[in-house]
């Protein structure tokens, strides 16, 4: 019986960040899938899907929420817990899968596959300009570094076991998910919307360089139909894939045409701190959801500027290989500049702004 018509549970660990997120909603539409999804909130179970509230740095408490989920032929590891460096970002978040891929095999004798959602820190894109279009195949780079961590614990623990793994690497995911702390979507939708509120351009807030550089993205429905067909094809196990739109843009091309999404002029880039520029707006950004009758979501908690800051001091190309995936059959693709319009017009929709 091929695994099409098997029945498959997925366990997707951080069910509400945007790449989670788009995964479940994904096995959903898909069918064939029941999904659990974890996360430290929960939430309502709907459908084929239910959530379990669980503490991912505490082995007992993984161990207990686990225990009984004897179902679970898939995991689909997504979760993520920031840190202040990039030293002390290793220990939680190799913490973090060890408990889930401990409490799984457990509880879990059907297991059949393990998939570790990456990006390009793995090589090196955090620390500066790296060799590019990066592969699968390149050298590590001096540690520390949890994806690597992460990996390399994965596969020493699939050793001899039945079930495979799969490394997914995309670039910046871009998709709709509040409270993510890597959504760019929202730094540009809700940085526009207060810059349409002022009444001033739209200045492109990064580097210099990082106006004229090589960049890509992924999107996240995109990322979440590659990374179940890697889990799911015999031919990808144990192996990395890096999942990009397929195209390549430049912020000096697409920033005019993201104004145009919010009619607003543009401006010469002007390098500024947005993580410093917002941190009076929330009175405004207040004033703006009863205003436009948005949703009522807290400032604080609608987007991470640092992460939009970091974005936009990129002044080097970054891109990586996506080919290998395209090789073995995967062959979606998306337009950046459309996949920008779509998630302004959802984020409009949501009353997520105006």
């Amino acid at each position: 019986m091929s695994e099409a018509h098997e029945h498959r549970t997925a366990l997707v660990v951080g069910a509400h960040g945007v790449i989670g997120g788009n995964l479940v909603e994904h096995l959903t539409r898909l069918g064939g899938w029941d999904v659990v999804g974890l996360s430290r909130r929960g939430g309502p179970d709907t459908g084929r899907v239910r959530h379990v509230a669980v503490n991912l740095l505490d082995p007992a408490d993984c161990a207990a929420k686990l225990g009984d989920l004897r179902e679970v032929t898939h995991v689909f590891y997504a979760a993520y817990q920031d840190r202040p460096t990039w030293a002390e970002l290793v220990p939680p978040n190799v913490a973090m899968l060890t408990n889930v891929v401990e409490a799984v095999e457990r509880a879990a004798p059907g297991l059949r596959h393990v998939s570790l959602m990456q990006g390009y820190k793995v090589y090196g894109a955090h620390l500066g300009p790296f060799k590019t279009p990066a592969r699968e195949s390149d050298p590590d780079h001096l540690p520390p570094e949890f994806n690597v961590d992460q990996q390399r614990w994965l596969v020493e623990r699939q050793r001899g076991k039945a079930w495979t793994w799969s490394a997914i690497r995309p670039s910046v995911v871009v998709g709709y998910a509040l409270g993510n702390p890597m959504n760019l979507a929202m730094v540009i939708a809700v940085y526009a919307s207060i810059c349409k509120e002022l009444g001033v351009p739209l200045r492109f807030p990064g580097k210099p360089g990082a106006y004229t550089s090589l960049l890509e993205v992924t999107d996240a429905e995109l990322l979440a139909k590659a990374t179940v067909w890697a889990a799911t094809e015999p031919r990808c196990a144990n192996q990395a894939f890096n999942i990009n739109n397929g195209d390549l843009f430049r912020w000096s091309e697409l920033w005019p045409k993201l104004a145009e999404l919010f009619d607003l002029e543009i401006a010469p880039p002007l390098p500024m701190s947005l993580a410093e520029a917002m941190a009076d707006k929330a009175p405004l950004w207040a004033a703006m959801t009863e205003k436009y009758d948005l949703e009522p979501h807290p400032f604080a908690e609608l987007v991470s500027w640092p992460f939009g800051d970091f974005v936009f001091s990129w002044d080097y190309d970054v891109l990586a290989d996506g080919s290998k995936a395209r090789r073995l059959g995967f062959h979606e693709y998306v337009e950046t500049e459309a996949m920008f319009r779509d998630v302004v017009t959802d984020l409009r929709k949501r009353r997520v702004i105006p």
